[in-house]
């Protein structure tokens, strides 16, 4: 079984083509890029840190869950180490007959990985400075979108 967390690149097509075939007519992708500002502050990079052993059960619990809850195939894969501005950081590929079920297990492994999965950041800023961030920390997208 293949590791969820890497050290190298994520490569897109490579998810895909590990989950699609003839019967999915609907692919759903998700790339997180690392942007370069937070809360106002010029980011120069980031640092991902897990505890690995639990991050791929954690994660694999994730991609389990969705493809219990919908009748599709999913692909993760999240990077650990420091990456540059503009590298990927998550990448998720789900695959199945119709776009909605692709569309909703891809968004449910994104939001669980992010609240679920035991992996920090530390932001290193343009001033020089530096903060450890504890995704599940904050709120989901969907809880902030809905205020």
């Amino acid at each position: 079984m293949s590791s969820l967390l890497s050290r190298s690149a994520i490569d897109l097509a490579a998810l895909m083509d590990s989950v699609v075939d003839e019967g999915q007519g609907g692919l759903a992708s998700f790339l997180g890029v690392v942007r370069n500002h937070q809360d106002g502050k010029g980011v120069v990079r980031l640092e991902y840190v897990a505890y690995e052993a639990m991050a791929e059960t954690e994660a694999r619990r994730i991609v389990a869950e969705a493809e219990s809850r919908w009748p599709v195939r999913v692909a993760l894969t999240h990077r650990v180490g420091t990456l540059a501005i503009g590298e990927a950081a998550i990448g998720v590929v789900a695959a199945g007959a119709h776009r909605s079920e692709a569309f909703d297990a891809c968004r449910y492994v994104v939001e669980e990985v992010k609240r679920r999965v035991p992996i920090w950041k530390k932001e290193t800023y343009a001033d020089g400075t530096v903060a450890w961030v504890d995704p599940t920390a904050r709120p989901a997208v969907a809880e902030v979108e809905s205020r």
